[in-house]
C-alpha cells in the first residue's frame, strides 16, 4: 500500500490515506516518487476551476526513480531517475504534426481513465493530470516519464515538471525574449520565479517583477528582478517609468486574473507582447476596446506549458543547472509532507511564498 492525498470530491478537503497501486501494465511505468511540488493548477483542480473526476490523487509536478516497468516499455529502466511529464505527447495528432507537441490533443487522455484503488474499500481513483503524484509511489504510461539528465539533484528535479519548463518555454518560446529586451513579470510564484530566472538567463532588463506581497521582493531580486513593484491601479504607469516613458517590450503574466492580464497587456509598449501563462476561470473577462487594439498594436497570446516540448527542453534546462545560471531550490520557500499540502494552498490563495514542494 502507499500514502497519497485524496481528493475525495471537488471542494473537499484533501484526505491523507493508502491506496492500493496496480502492477505497471503494458506501456507503463511504476515511479516511486522523491519530491513533488505544489502548484497552483492542483489548487484549479480541487477547487473546480480546472475539470477534475474524482476521487483521485493530485500533484503533476514531480521526480523520483523507476521502481517497475510493464511489458515493452523500453524507453526507461529500473532504477533510472525520472521526471513526471504531466502533458506528453502523442506524436501523432493534428497539432503534433504541426510540431506544436503542447498542444497534443491526447495529452490528458490517462486523467479520465482510474489508475488505482483506496486501500479501505477499493473505491476507484483518478490520476490528476494522469500523473498523481501526490503520493508515495505512482502509476503512469511510459511516455509520461521523462530520463533526468545527469547532474540535476534529485529533489530539485520535480521542480522541471512544470515550474520550470513552464517558466523557460514562455520566455524563450512563447515570448521569444532576447537579450536587452524589457522584461515585466507579474506574479512571483513558483512559475513566476522560473520566468525571472529564465529572463536573466536571456539577458532581459531592466527585468521587473509585480506582485501584491511586499515579502516577495527578496525572491524576485534573488531570481533576477532589477526592480520590484507591488501592485496597483497605476502599475503600467511605473512600468513606463522604468523603461524610458515607452513600457515593457514584454509582459508574462503568471496569475491568471483579468486584472493582472489587462495590467501586463497596459505595461508593454506600443508594439509589445504580452504572454498569459496563469491559468483563470471562465468568469475572468478580459475587456478591450477596438480602438486601443488598433493603436496600440501590441500582441496578446496564450502558452500551454511554456509551449515547451519537454523532451526537447529539458537536457537544454539540465545544461543551464550544471553551469549554475539556474538555481532550481531558489524557487523553494517551503518543503513539506504530505500533511502540509492544504497550508500550501492557503499560502497560494494569500499569495505568499514561492514553490511548496512535497520530499518524501
Amino acid at each position: 500500500m502507499v500514502r497519497a492525498a485524496v481528493l475525495t470530491a471537488v471542494n473537499a478537503p484533501l484526505e491523507i490515506t493508502e491506496i492500493d497501486l496496480p502492477k505497471p501494465g503494458p506501456g507503463q511505468v511504476r515511479v516511486k516518487l522523491t519530491a513533488a511540488g505544489v502548484c497552483h493548477s492542483d489548487l484549479s483542480l480541487s477547487n473546480g476551476t480546472l475539470r477534475q473526476q474524482a476521487p483521485a490523487v493530485l500533484g503533476h509536478e514531480g521526480a523520483g526513480v523507476v521502481s517497475a516497468v510493464g511489458a515493452g516499455v523500453t524507453s526507461v529502466a529500473t532504477g533510472d531517475r525520472v521526471v513526471l511529464n504531466w502533458a506528453p505527447s502523442c506524436g501523432n495528432c493534428h497539432f503534433c504534426a504541426l510540431d506544436e507537441p503542447w498542444l497534443c490533443a491526447h495529452a490528458g487522455a490517462a486523467a479520465d481513465t482510474p489508475y488505482a484503488t483506496l486501500a479501505a474499500d477499493s473505491t476507484a481513483l483518478y490520476p490528476g493530470l494522469g500523473t498523481a503524484a501526490f503520493a508515495e509511489e505512482t502509476v503512469v504510461p511510459a511516455h509520461a516519464v521523462l530520463p533526468l539528465p545527469d547532474g540535476v539533484p534529485l529533489v530539485d528535479a520535480a521542480l522541471l515538471g512544470c515550474a520550470v519548463l513552464t517558466g523557460y518555454g514562455a520566455v524563450f518560446h512563447a515570448a521569444k525574449v532576447v537579450e536587452g529586451e524589457s522584461v515585466v513579470v507579474f506574479g512571483v510564484g513558483g512559475v513566476g520565479l522560473a520566468v525571472l530566472q529564465c529572463a536573466r538567463i536571456a539577458g532581459a532588463g531592466p527585468l521587473i517583477a509585480v506582485d501584491i506581497s511586499p515579502e516577495k521582493e527578496e525572491l524576485a531580486r534573488a531570481a533576477g528582478a532589477t526592480d520590484f513593484l507591488i501592485a496597483g491601479d497605476d502599475t503600467g504607469k511605473r512600468v513606463r517609468a522604468l523603461t524610458e516613458g515607452y513600457g515593457a517590450d514584454v509582459a508574462i503574466e503568471c496569475v491568471g486574473r483579468a486584472d493582472t492580464i489587462r495590467a501586463a497587456w497596459t505595461s508593454t509598449r506600443r508594439g509589445g507582447r504580452t504572454t498569459v501563462v496563469g491559468i483563470g476561470g471562465k468568469d475572468q473577462q478580459v475587456t478591450f476596446s477596438a480602438l486601443e487594439l488598433f493603436y496600440f498594436g501590441r500582441t496578446l497570446s496564450g502558452c500551454v506549458y511554456g509551449n515547451s516540448d519537454p523532451v526537447r527542453d529539458l537536457p537544454a534546462i539540465a545544461e543551464h543547472v550544471r553551469a549554475g545560471r539556474l538555481d532550481l531550490s531558489a524557487l523553494v520557500t517551503d518543503r513539506i509532507g504530505l500533511e502540509g499540502i492544504p497550508a500550501a494552498f492557503d499560502a497560494m490563495l494569500a499569495g505568499r511564498g514561492g514553490r511548496a514542494l512535497i520530499v518524501f
